[in-house]
């Protein structure tokens, strides 16, 4: 890399945190992460209350009570309805980022949220479940944007020594979410009989304050220049997100990227698909990311009070015992970013995926236990904070770095998608099928995690790097021999040639 304290270059200076960089990360995570992790556990704790609504008002249409499996179902519906419309929300990502830009996207992805949020309000007073159905669906929508677009930003508008600092702020801001939900659901607060309407109603509050705010701060400079080749709105973007005139680097910077990307070209997710030297990187991502879900973090959430109910816990106690879970979170994953770098992605990983396995097995054995022996209650709790401990400092915030860490920039969107998709579509599997494992297997559903988490945790061991202080072309060397390629790697800061194989590569490549 040339050095940017030659004569006649611009001098390269340390980013720092300024009101303008500070305030629009907050504004963006609260408006849209924030509303993420509301909406992931707002459906809790007042979940018996709507359920009753769901009945009444079936029963004054029809003049006969709901069955059993028709509400089941249609409470399934309500909690799953939200990850599939994350999923539609992501694969809408590329096209309004690149339509409307970073914040611009930002602040369309409100409608997904003000709209549902009074559709949810009025849904007692229209008396009707499936306003409250298709509500969910519209704000899965909102935060299957908002989990794609507001890291992006974030990583646009940050300086690159605060870039790993301010990506954590997205997941910080969920875990907030989450814990806000469960404060709110206390019976004494809004989780009754006559306040869950305004409870759901409340995801609008941080939309209209981003609706508000947002547009007073920068569009991300990286966009202005690049995509729409605006140098001089670029430049005053980053003056007010830098606090100084000199932004002659970073502009030097953002000319040599955009002439990359012109050389390079952009992966499409179907040529990724076709990559032989990404492809256990690709495996990988996906094997994470259906770990991460499919390992029944969303089951905890998305039903911890019957869980805590299941385990002989008094109704009067689960609101603050649900609460007491979310702060470990919170503090869990405040910590995860003070050791990632210490410890190491992999190690993480193992221990996080290694701890909810365990986890999930000792609560089975509680649960199974719990008519039998008088103190196993408690060690039910134990089983899910200890759960919550391990995902929160692992499985929660790690496969997203490590899939930054194993794609270079024009692969890197591409890979997202997949990832993203892989996501939504294991979210809404689990919140579909588990009331109906739960019913099934009863305390033996949460073996079917622990198996998955073991296998994700043997794949991670075997197949997976540490990605710590590496950079992208040595994460790619070390999966080149894996993916049976040999790296030609060129000069200086060159992105390696072979790395990207022209379509008569692709089709004399051996099959995997």
């Amino acid at each position: 890399m040339a050095d940017t304290e030659e004569w006649g270059k611009p001098v390269e200076r340390k980013g720092r945190l300024t009101v303008v960089l500070v305030l629009a990360t907050l504004i963006a995570a609260f408006g849209s992460s924030f509303q993420y992790g509301y909406n992931v556990s707002v459906v809790n704790s007042p979940s018996q209350f709507m359920q009753q609504f769901y009945n009444t008002t079936y029963m004054e249409r029809y003049h006969s009570p709901m069955e059993e499996n028709v509400l089941t179902l249609l409470w399934s519906l309500s909690v799953s309805m939200f990850p599939l419309g994350g999923f539609f929300g992501s694969l809408m990502v590329a096209p309004l980022a690149n339509k409307l830009g970073r914040k611009g996207t930002l602040l369309f992805n409100n409608i997904f949220s003000i709209v549902p949020a009074i559709m949810m309000g009025v849904s007692e007073i229209a008396k009707s479940y499936e306003i409250i159905i298709v509500a969910r669906f519209i704000v899965g929508i909102c935060a299957g944007l908002s989990s794609n677009v507001v890291p992006m930003y974030l990583g646009e508008i940050a300086p690159k020594n605060l870039r790993g600092a301010l990506g954590i702020v997205p997941q910080l801001f969920i875990t907030v979410g989450i814990l806000c939900a469960q404060v709110l659901g206390i019976r004494n607060i809004l989780g009754n009989s006559t306040g869950w309407t305004l409870m759901l109603g409340l995801t609008s509050i941080p939309a209209a304050i981003q609706l508000l705010l947002l547009p007073f701060f920068p569009e991300s400079p990286r966009y202005m220049l690049i995509q729409n080749g605006d140098e001089k709105k670029a430049t005053k973007a980053l003056q007010r997100l830098r606090g100084w005139d000199d932004v002659d680097s970073e502009l030097l910077e953002m000319r040599q990227e955009d002439q990359s990307e012109k050389v390079e070209g952009h992966l499409s997710v179907f040529s990724l698909l076709s990559q032989r030297s990404l492809r256990w990187q690709l495996i990988s991502i996906v094997v994470m990311n259906m770990g991460q879900q499919l390992s029944g973090v969303n089951a905890i959430y998305y039903y911890a009070d019957s869980i805590y109910g299941s385990a002989g816990v008094r109704e009067s106690d689960i609101q603050y015992v649900t609460v007491g879970t979310g702060a470990v979170n919170v503090f869990m994953t405040i910590t995860a970013v003070f050791i990632v770098e210490a410890s190491g992605r992999r190690l993480l990983l193992l221990c996080g995926f290694g701890i909810c396995c365990g986890a999930c097995v000792l609560l089975t054995v509680a649960l199974n236990l719990q008519e039998t022996v008088t103190w196993m209650p408690y060690v039910s709790i134990a089983s899910v904070i200890i759960y919550v401990i391990g995902h929160a400092i692992g499985p929660s915030p790690i496969p997203y770095v490590v899939a930054t860490e194993m794609f270079r920039q024009t692969a890197r969107p591409a890979a997202f998608m997949v990832a993203g998709s892989v996501h939504w579509l294991s979210n809404f599997i689990v919140g579909l099928v588990f009331p109906f494992l739960e019913r099934g297997l009863g305390p033996y559903s949460f073996i079917i995690f622990a198996v998955i988490c073991l296998v994700t945790l043997i794949y991670i061991w075997l197949v997976v790097p540490e990605t710590k202080k590496k950079t992208f072309l040595e994460v790619f060397q070390m999966f080149a021999k894996r993916n049976k390629v040999e790296l030609n790697l060129g000069d200086g800061d060159l992105p390696p040639k072979d790395l990207k194989e022209s379509p008569q590569d692709a089709q004399k490549a051996t099959p995997f």
